[in-house]
């Protein structure tokens, strides 16, 4: 997770775009001729998209960007402690 790259998606792209985007990169992971490497790439990407859904639907409840940000950074930090 890397959240300058979570905050750029979010502020360049609506939800639908990120969804789809997620979609596609879903389907492209259940392939089985891709390597590892490859598909940590695809898991790091899923999951910044992820990320700036979260964000974009925290601002949409009328959270600040900022601390939607750093909302969604303390909840994946707190769900790797446990």
């Amino acid at each position: 997770m890397k959240l300058p790259v979570i905050r750029h998606l979010q502020r360049n792209n609506s939800t639908a775009q990120i969804e789809n985007c997620i979609e596609v990169l879903e389907s492209f992971s259940e392939y089985n001729r891709i390597s590892d490497e490859e598909l940590n790439v695809v898991g790091e990407l899923i999951t910044n998209l992820c990320g700036a859904v979260e964000v974009h639907k925290m601002i949409e409840d009328g959270m600040p960007e900022r601390d939607a940000a750093n909302a969604f950074a303390q909840k994946v930090i707190g769900s790797i402690d446990r």
